[in-house]
């Protein structure tokens, strides 16, 4: 269900984003349902009424009492209030007919034991009944007492009786929709404000903390050398989730200490005896072995280069300091021309972002170097693509299969199994290239390029970066 909500565009992907649209679309849900149900109520008694007031008209004191009291009454009784007689139905056309009305009415007159061969209910525009006009003008005062509405609906009741003759009532009733529907939106907006306003403000001391903790797991993963610790804060549970967060993170510290005194022991044990070695082939006579031997033991350092410089990649000791990335990218270019390679600088766009600078210099000649020992030559690029920096690195070599593009990224994987070094390094030049786009929050992929044909001609590794 999360799923399906995070796709919609209005929906917050914050937590108290999210609570607070919850609460809100739950609220008018039930707004919703009771202002049907409270206007169903009141129409229905409205409807009851009107069905009252015509039925105790029609079924007023017998004809002869009527005929008899007619002079009296003539002066007393309001014009629209009169029972009004006729040959034929009083309904316009257009007028809409209340049938929920017509048939309760006909249920109490036949209960009644009134001649009522037809009953007709429906409403008219007061303003288009010459009776209701003239009553409302001799009687405004008393209409404002009887509804607060600037004009009230008018119902006539008329009923055909077996001789054929109308009967016809007026009555007035209350608009009364917006008067049920006014209170509740107030009520609403009420609701809104009062329930809406406490839920922020304990979301806000919910999440506030945990904004926190956000904040500091994304800092000690691209820098492990925070100091000091998150205070713990906000409700009991989340105090718990900071502190437990504190000592992990104390613990995490602690081992990557120890491993970093670890690396700097074996690294020092190494080198020690290695350059003793170099010293002691100095004595060896023939020209041969000693080249080989000098080779060996710089394979060894090499690797214990790489070895050392990738398991300190995750925790640089130097800072993101602004950098104009392809005056570095020329540097190292320049570096591969001074020996003689065969590498070509291509189109460079101008651009500064906070980098560690010797960090991306070693994992730009880790992909040059591969790039020359695989496709014999390299073609570098350097361009701004949206909020990102796009370094890509071209060789004209045999490119890798498909299936083993992400294998290559791990340690000490090579296409060619052996550990000869004239076939290739260690296994580690991939590895600690994207080590260190990772460091700096990109990312590091490699794709085949393909000819005409879609044979593979090439490979291409591309850098990128975020501008910050």
């Amino acid at each position: 269900m999360q799923s399906v909500f995070s796709r919609l565009r209005f929906w917050p992907r914050s937590l108290q984003g999210q609570v607070l649209l919850s609460i809100a679309l739950a609220l008018l849900v039930a707004q919703t349902i009771s202002a049907v149900l409270i206007w169903k109520e009141q129409s229905h008694r409205r409807e009851s009424s009107m069905v009252s007031s015509a039925a105790f008209r029609l079924l007023g004191p017998p004809p002869e009492s009527r005929r008899a009291r007619r002079n009296d009454d003539d002066d007393r009784v309001p014009p629209p209030f009169r029972l009004s007689h006729g040959e034929t139905s009083p309904q316009r056309p257009g007028e809409p007919r209340l049938e929920r009305v017509e048939h309760e009415l006909a249920e109490i007159l036949t209960a009644q034991g009134f001649d009522a061969a037809e009953v007709v209910v429906f409403e008219r525009n007061p303003l288009a009944d010459p009776l209701s006009m003239q009553f409302m003008q001799r009687h405004r005062r008393e209409l404002a007492v009887f509804s607060n509405e600037p004009m009230p609906r008018l119902v006539i009741a008329a009923v055909r009786q077996g001789s054929g003759q109308w009967v016809s009532t007026r009555v007035f009733s209350e608009g009364g929709e917006m008067r049920v529907l006014a209170p509740l939106v107030g009520q609403t907006i009420v609701l809104y404000l009062v329930l809406v306003g406490a839920m922020a403000l304990i979301l806000r001391r919910i999440t506030r903390p945990l904004k926190a903790l956000t904040r500091r797991v994304e800092d000690f993963a691209g820098n492990r050398t925070l100091e000091g610790q998150i205070d713990p804060d906000g409700p009991d549970d989340i105090q718990g989730l900071i502190a437990a967060h504190n000592a992990m993170e104390a613990r995490i510290a602690a081992m990557l200490d120890e491993k970093d005194v670890m690396l700097g022991a074996i690294g020092h044990d190494l080198k020690t005896p290695l350059a003793a070695l170099r010293v002691r082939i100095e004595a060896v006579e023939d020209d041969v072995e000693r080249g080989r031997m000098a080779a060996t033991i710089e394979d060894i350092n090499r690797s214990l280069d790489d070895i050392l410089s990738l398991a300190r990649v995750g925790r640089p000791s130097d800072p993101l300091e602004p950098n104009e990335l392809s005056a570095l990218v020329a540097d190292v270019i320049g570096e591969f021309e001074d020996m003689g390679e065969a590498v070509e600088l291509g189109d460079t766009d101008r651009m500064v972002l906070p980098i560690r600078a010797t960090w991306l210099r070693r994992a730009l000649r880790n992909l040059v170097s591969n790039a020359l020992r695989y496709g014999q030559r390299a073609r570098v690029t350097l361009a701004k693509e949206g909020r990102a920096a796009v370094l890509r690195i071209e060789d004209d070599g045999p490119g890798i299969p498909e299936g083993d593009i992400a294998r290559m990224m791990e340690p000490f994987t090579r296409l060619e199994a052996s550990r000869n070094s004239s076939t290739g390094g260690t296994g580690l030049g991939l590895t600690l290239a994207r080590a260190i786009a990772d460091q700096h929050g990109g990312t590091l992929t490699l794709t085949n390029r393909h000819g005409p044909q879609g044979e593979i001609v090439g490979l291409v590794a591309t850098v990128r970066l975020p501008l910050g």
